[in-house]
């Protein structure tokens, strides 16, 4: 007979780890809603790069629109996918009806990518997909602004997160997306 013994902090590392991999397993897993009021299920980005921003149209970040779509555009067909996710919690930026903020993106910054209803990225009613997000191990914490960006691999793993002051188009950022859109 054969035992196998776990010390607790052992035991402990497993269990988390064990739970970092069910949570990315699960990342692109669900529904949201479009601002359009289709129902979007998360699993169809299973397989791409993806860049979910929290947006907002009344920001001073609100400019990121510009790069985020001239991002979608140079790697979409690489595997690339935007998604955006409206949010009124910081600064009351976001208060527009679904039908105001697509009007707005498309009108204003012509944009294409996906974008979702608007959602809260904190507190009691944090949408799921942000619950998860929010968990990366390497900078786990809540969103503090408008236009924070999370990467998430091919796998449905974060691999990077960029605060609001990181420009779309930044060297890092665009270094993690070809980063990722190379590996298969």
């Amino acid at each position: 007979m054969m035992r196998v013994l776990f010390s607790g902090g052992v035991f402990a590392a497993v269990f988390a780890l064990a739970s970092i991999a069910s949570a990315s397993d699960t990342l692109l897993e669900g529904e949201v809603q479009s601002l359009s009021g289709d129902k979007v299920d998360l699993s169809k980005y299973k397989g791409k790069v993806v860049l979910v921003v929290n947006v907002a149209s009344k920001c001073g970040k609100t400019p990121q629109y510009k790069p985020l779509q001239a991002l979608y555009e140079k790697y979409h067909d690489q595997g690339l996918e935007v998604v955006g996710f409206p949010c009124n919690q910081f600064g009351g930026q976001e208060p527009g009806s679904p039908l105001q903020i697509r009007e707005f993106c498309t009108e204003k910054y012509n944009v294409t990518f996906d974008m979702m209803d608007k959602i809260d990225v904190n507190g009691p009613e944090t949408a799921e997909i942000y619950k998860k997000l929010k968990s990366f191990p390497r900078d786990p914490g809540d969103v503090k602004w408008n236009f924070e960006k999370f990467l998430i691999n091919r796998d449905g793993e974060v691999v990077a997160r960029f605060r609001t002051k990181v420009e779309p188009d930044s060297a890092d950022v665009v270094k993690s997306i070809e980063t990722e859109l190379k590996k298969d």
